[in-house]
């Protein structure tokens, strides 16, 4: 019997287009779907699978994700296998590890670690997209969509230096986007709030852009502020797209800001009038109402400047250290939005150091209380002592705006999971089920067929693939399997790596990732190449 050949009888079919489900027999053999349609006894191939009572729908692609470490260290990758994810669009926020040199990647391991850890024994034997997505081919437990990382183009050229780019530098970026597009990648990410991005300006953005159009890819950014200057962030993206002529996928797009509380539709209103001027733009968000990343991105960018050491060496130094707290308490923080920072909102979720396990869950107001310190000094001691590696959880949301934005015709599903650290955000484990067993199922924000659609067909339609991301013969059989009727989160902020229930088998071409629930030891998941 061939591994990647079942007929599953009888279960409801949510094909991933926003229609109403249907009941029918499917058929997988040789890691597509070969039928959909009543089956007789004699047309029943591989493994039975008796589907009453549940329900098949599209292998789920996650359009924001940080597993780039996790799909070539860890096979089992239950975060995501246990939620039905078969594809993760990865190299989000312009940071991550290719292309690069020796010494661009061990400033990116030390500036990403906490996001993505630095894996014991892991090896760094990747520079470019192509040798990356070579890793994912040796086998991973999802399949891999890559986006060129802005931030680590700049550090490669330009390092972690302060200004903007001359031509030669620019021109040295548009030939690394070319040959990352040409080596399979989707389109360019951006962190537009994170060094060394922060320092870029628009001309700089566009005109990678353009490359990335020419190659029939996509920007997405994570935008200069999601503060108070959340809607000139977003004018900004839209511009950018307009002149590069690149489609634009705004990620993470939470609207969380106290100025726009139950606003969302300022924001609809400006892509609606820029999709009437040709702008091709689509978003993506996660349903929580907290956001994660590496504690010292709080700090302003001119601190950061240089990278790492550099800041570890500002930060011994008495007149920087009152700079950065002005910064962070009176005028505001770049690396914050430009805004304050609310200490109470920040928990601390990572550490290197096991003697700062105590601090792990609190918030930095109880942190600064347990060691009797005040709370930015706190702060600033912690993250030296951590050498920068410590992740945060912070809570901003509104429930209001997700609501409304995730109701949007434009909207698609990324979790923005971190997975690494001590107690990390439950998103990462959570997402895909907590849109269905929540905001679909419970509180009926979106129909279950709606929730499916956000999380499959959009989304490949985003990528511009035309072998997945619908139930429909002919199809690479990335599938799901799932009680509609019990799926649901289980990770919390205190327990966050509680895998989903009621997701019972995930294919990937065929070949099952779960089954029964269970983790199967199949490593299926390979690059996917825009070209």
């Amino acid at each position: 019997m061939a591994e990647n050949t079942f007929t599953i009888r009888g279960a409801e079919i949510i094909d991933g287009t926003d229609k109403p489900a249907t009941r029918d027999d499917l058929l997988i053999v040789d890691g597509y779907i070969a039928k959909i349609g009543s089956l007789l006894k004699g047309e029943e191939q591989g493994k039975i699978i008796d589907g009453s009572g549940l329900t098949i729908t599209p292998g789920f692609i996650d359009m924001h994700a940080h597993s780039d470490l996790a799909v070539i260290s860890d096979p089992q990758h239950l975060a995501k296998v246990t939620q039905g994810v078969t594809t993760e669009v990865l190299g989000q926020d312009g940071l991550s590890y290719v292309p690069s040199n020796p010494e661009t990647l061990q400033q990116l391991r030390s500036q990403l670690f906490g996001w993505n850890g630095d894996p014991d024994g892991f090896n760094w034997d990747f520079h470019s997209v192509a040798q990356y997505l070579a890793r994912v081919d040796a086998g991973a437990a999802v399949n891999v969509a890559y986006l060129i990382p802005h931030g680590t183009l700049r550090m490669l050229v330009r390092g972690n230096e302060e200004g903007t780019a001359n031509a030669d530098e620019l021109k040295q970026m548009c030939h690394l986007v070319e040959s990352g597009m040409k080596e399979g990648a989707f389109g360019l990410s951006a962190g537009l709030t994170y060094v060394p991005a922060i320092y870029a300006d628009d001309h700089e953005i566009i005109e990678l852009c353009k490359v990335v159009a020419k190659y029939g890819g996509y920007y997405a950014p994570h935008h200069r502020n999601y503060g108070a200057k959340f809607l000139d962030a977003v004018a900004e993206c839209l511009d950018i797209a307009e002149q590069s002529r690149s489609p634009l996928h705004l990620t993470h797009c939470h609207m969380s800001h106290p100025n726009f509380h139950d606003k969302t539709d300022l924001l609809f209103e400006m892509l609606d009038k820029a999709e009437g001027k040709g702008v091709d733009v689509t978003l993506d968000t996660y349903p929580y109402l907290a956001g994660s990343t590496y504690l010292h991105a709080l700090l302003p960018s001119w601190i950061q400047a240089g990278g790492n050491g550099e800041t570890l060496k500002r930060l011994k130094i008495k007149e920087h250290r009152d700079r950065v707290t002005n910064d962070l308490n009176v005028t505001g923080s770049d690396g914050n939005q430009g805004g304050v920072v609310n200490w109470p909102a920040i928990t601390v979720a990572g550490i290197s150091n096991d003697h700062n396990l105590k601090f792990v869950g609190k918030s930095m107001i109880e942190c600064a209380a347990m060691v009797n310190k005040d709370v930015t000094q706190f702060y600033l001691d912690f993250i030296a002592d951590e050498e920068l590696r410590a992740s945060c959880i912070i809570f901003s949301g509104h429930e209001g705006n997700v609501r409304a934005i995730m109701q949007d015709r434009r909207h698609m599903i990324g979790s923005d999971g971190i997975l690494t650290g001590n107690q990390p955000h439950p998103r990462g484990y959570g997402t895909f089920a907590r849109y269905l067993g929540v905001y679909a199922r419970q509180e009926k924000v979106l129909s279950f067929e709606g929730a499916v659609a956000r999380m499959s067909g959009r989304s490949a339609k985003r990528l511009g693939l035309k072998d997945r991301g619908f139930v429909k013969a002919g199809l690479k059989a990335d599938l799901v399997l799932l009680d509609a009727t019990t799926v649901l989160d289980r990770s919390t902020y205190e327990s966050p790596r509680l895998p989903a229930a009621g997701i019972e088998n995930v294919w990937i071409g065929g070949v099952a990732t779960l089954l029964g629930g269970k983790r199967t030891e199949a490593v299926p998941g390979r690059a996917i190449r825009s070209r």
